[in-house]
C-alpha cells in the first residue's frame, strides 16, 4: 500500500475543511489537489510539505478549494501540475465559457440585476482564482502511468471530475462525499459550446464508474471518511429523489429562477447562491424527463432495489 498523508485546510466557504493528500512514489513527493487560494493555505502548505522537493500536482476539479493554489505552485515551485482536459479547455476559452454560462443562467429566469451580480462573483479572484500559466493535461500525459497512478472520469459534480487511483486507494475530490449532495454545476458544454452540459445524464454514466471503486479505501475532498460506495451513492440518491419531488410539484411554465424563489425564499438573494440552486433545480427536471436513465444505472450497479418505492413515489 503506498503510505498517503491526509492535510486537512480550513476554507472560507461554505463547504468548510477539505482535503489534499501528499505521497511519495519512487521518492517523488505528489500532492492531490491544494486547497483554497488564502495566504492561510499556503503557509499550511509549506508547513506540511517540503515544496522544495515537490514534483506532481494533481487536481480533481478545478473549484476553488481544490485548486486555488495551484498558480501559486506553478510560480513558486518546480511542480509539474496536472489538470483534468476539460479545466483546460476552461483555461483556454474562459471568456466565451462565461459569455454562455450567462446565456444559460438568463434562459433559467436570472434577470439582468442578477446576472450583473453573478458577474462581479466570477470576477472575484477569491473565487475562481487564476489558472496556472503551465499545466499539463492529465489524459493525455504519461506521468500518471509512469507513476502508478490511474485515473477514472466520474463527472456530473462538475463536467471535469477526475478519480485518482493509486493502488488501493482512490483520491475522489467531490465526487464520493459522506452526507452531502454536492451541487451539479450549471455549465455550458465543454466539447461542443452549443448547449449546456447535461449534469444528469453524465451522473448516471459515472454511477458504473464509482462501483469499480468498492474495493478501494476512499480518500475524499471533505467529511472525515467514506465508509462504504454503496451507502453514499445510495445517500446522494435518496437526496437528489427527495429533491426531485420537491422540484415536481411545480410542473409547467416556472422558470429555475423561479422555482429557486418558491422554495429558498429570502436567500436567492445571492446571485451565487441563486446560481447553485438554479443548476441544482435543472438537474432535477433532467431525471424528471428521463427517470429510467437513473434507474437502468442503479440496476446495472445493484442498487435499484434499495432506492425502488421512492423512485416510483417521485417517477411515476
Amino acid at each position: 500500500m503506498v503510505p498517503m498523508r491526509q492535510h486537512t485546510i480550513h476554507t472560507p466557504y461554505m463547504v468548510g475543511e477539505v482535503h489534499c493528500y501528499s505521497t511519495e512514489i519512487n521518492g517523488e513527493l505528489v500532492l492531490f489537489d491544494t486547497g483554497p487560494a488564502t495566504p492561510e493555505a499556503l503557509v499550511f502548505l509549506r508547513e506540511q510539505i517540503d515544496l522544495s522537493r515537490l514534483r506532481y500536482v494533481f487536481i480533481t476539479h478545478c473549484h476553488v478549494d481544490h485548486y486555488g493554489l495551484a498558480s501559486v505552485l506553478a510560480e513558486q515551485t518546480s511542480a509539474e501540475i496536472l489538470l483534468p482536459r476539460k479545466d483546460a479547455i476552461k483555461i483556454a476559452r474562459h471568456g466565451e465559457r462565461f459569455a454562455h454560462i450567462e446565456r444559460l443562467i438568463g434562459d433559467c429566469g436570472f434577470d439582468e440585476a442578477s446576472t450583473r451580480g453573478f458577474r462581479r462573483i466570477v470576477q472575484d479572484v477569491q473565487i475562481f482564482p487564476p489558472f496556472p500559466d503551465r499545466y499539463t493535461i492529465v489524459e493525455e500525459s504519461e506521468i500518471p502511468a509512469r507513476l502508478g497512478i490511474s485515473w477514472l472520469a466520474c463527472p456530473g459534480h462538475s463536467q471535469s471530475d477526475l478519480v485518482y487511483r493509486i493502488g488501493d486507494l482512490a483520491v475522489t475530490g467531490d465526487v464520493l462525499l459522506r452526507n452531502i449532495f454536492q451541487a451539479p454545476l450549471l455549465d455550458v458544454d465543454l466539447d461542443t459550446f452549443s448547449d449546456r452540459f447535461r449534469n444528469y445524464d453524465a451522473y448516471c454514466g459515472s454511477l458504473l464508474h464509482l462501483a469499480t471503486l468498492r474495493d478501494c479505501r476512499i480518500l475524499p475532498g471533505h467529511r472525515e471518511y467514506v465508509a462504504s460506495i454503496d451507502e453514499t451513492i445510495l445517500d446522494y440518491v435518496r437526496k437528489m429523489l427527495e429533491r426531485a419531488g420537491q422540484v415536481k410539484k411545480f410542473a409547467g411554465s416556472a422558470s429555475p429562477r423561479d422555482i429557486a424563489g418558491r422554495l429558498f425564499a429570502e436567500a436567492v438573494s445571492d446571485a451565487f447562491f441563486t446560481y447553485l440552486k438554479v443548476s441544482e433545480i435543472v438537474f432535477m427536471r433532467d431525471f424528471l424527463a428521463e427517470p429510467e436513465r437513473l434507474r437502468k444505472s442503479l440496476e446495472l450497479i445493484g442498487l435499484f432495489d434499495r432506492v425502488a418505492e421512492l423512485y416510483a413515489a417521485v417517477a411515476d
